[in-house]
C-alpha cells in the first residue's frame, strides 16, 4: 500500500518568527499521526527554523525549488546540496508557478529532479494543465508531453524516489478545485504513462498527490479516491488548525 504524503507548500509567505509559531500550534494537533508523510516547505530563509521546530517529530522539510548545479556564478540560485546541508530532506519542482512566472520547462524541471536526487533530496515533481488546456480537451496529451519531457528520462532507479503531484493550473489559488472524479482520471493518466516507461510494479509503487485549493472540506473525497497518494497544500497549509485537519483526513 502507497504511504500517503501530505505536503504543504508555504511559497511567498512566514518569516521565521512566525514560522515557529506555527509549528508550536500545528506539532500537538498532529502528534499521533503516522500514516502520511508529512512535509513542509517553507521560504528558503525559513527551512533553519522549520527544521529546529520539527526535529522531534517524523514532519520533514522541504524547499520549494533548487537549481540543477551545485555551485557557480548564478546570483540568487539555491544547490541541492546547500538545502540539504541544513536539514531539508524534499523539495518541490516544476511547481505551475515556477513554470509560468520563471518560465520553467520539462527540461529544466528534468535537470533539477536529477540535481535534487544526487544531493539525496526527495523530489515532489509537479505537472498539471492550464484551463483553456482542459477546455480544449487536451489535458491527457499535456500530462503525456510533460511526463515524457521531463521525468520520463529518469532512469528506473531515479523514477522510484520521486513522488509526483497532479495540479491542475486552474485549480491553484483560485478557489476551484478538480472533482474528486476528475483528478482521479488525471492519475489515471499519469500512471499509465508510468507503467509504459518503467513497467507495472513503478506505476503501482508510484505516489501521486493532488494540488490545487485542497482544504479541511474537500480533502476526505480527495483522499478517498484509490488514485490518489496524497495533497501538496498551498494556502490551506498556512494555518496551523487547517493543515492539521488536511492531516487528519
Amino acid at each position: 500500500m502507497r504511504k500517503p504524503v501530505m505536503a504543504g507548500n508555504w511559497k511567498l509567505y512566514k518569516t521565521a518568527a512566525e514560522t515557529s509559531a506555527f509549528f508550536e500550534k500545528f506539532m500537538p494537533a498532529i502528534a499521533d499521526r503516522k500514516r502520511a508523510e508529512i512535509v513542509i516547505c517553507p521560504p528558503f530563509v525559513n527551512i533553519p527554523a522549520a527544521v529546529a521546530a520539527s526535529s522531534a517529530s517524523s514532519v520533514e522539510v522541504g524547499g520549494q525549488d533548487l537549481f540543477w548545479l551545485q555551485e557557480g556564478a548564478y546570483t540568487g540560485e539555491v544547490s541541492g546540496n546547500m538545502l540539504a546541508a541544513i536539514g531539508a530532506r524534499w523539495v518541490i519542482i516544476g511547481h505551475s508557478e515556477r513554470r509560468q512566472y520563471f518560465h520553467e520547462t520539462d527540461e529544466t524541471v528534468l535537470k533539477k529532479t536529477q540535481a535534487a536526487l544526487a544531493s539525496g533530496l526527495n523530489p515532489i515533481v509537479c505537472v498539471g494543465e492550464r484551463l483553456e488546456e482542459r477546455e480544449a480537451g487536451a489535458t491527457e496529451s499535456v500530462l503525456r508531453t510533460q511526463f515524457t519531457g521531463g521525468i520520463g528520462a529518469l532512469t528506473p532507479e531515479q523514477f522510484a524516489k520521486i513522488v509526483i503531484a497532479y495540479e491542475p493550473v486552474w485549480a491553484i489559488g483560485t478557489g476551484k478545485t478538480a472533482t474528486p472524479e476528475m483528478a482521479a482520471d488525471a492519475h489515471r493518466v499519469l500512471r499509465a504513462e508510468v507503467a509504459q516507461r518503467y513497467g507495472q510494479a513503478a506505476a503501482d509503487a508510484c505516489r501521486i498527490l493532488y494540488g490545487g485549493s485542497v482544504k479541511p472540506d474537500n480533502v476526505k473525497g480527495l483522499m478517498a479516491q484509490e488514485e490518489i497518494d496524497g495533497a501538496l497544500v498551498g494556502g490551506a497549509s498556512l494555518d496551523p488548525a487547517s493543515f492539521a485537519a488536511i492531516v487528519n483526513f
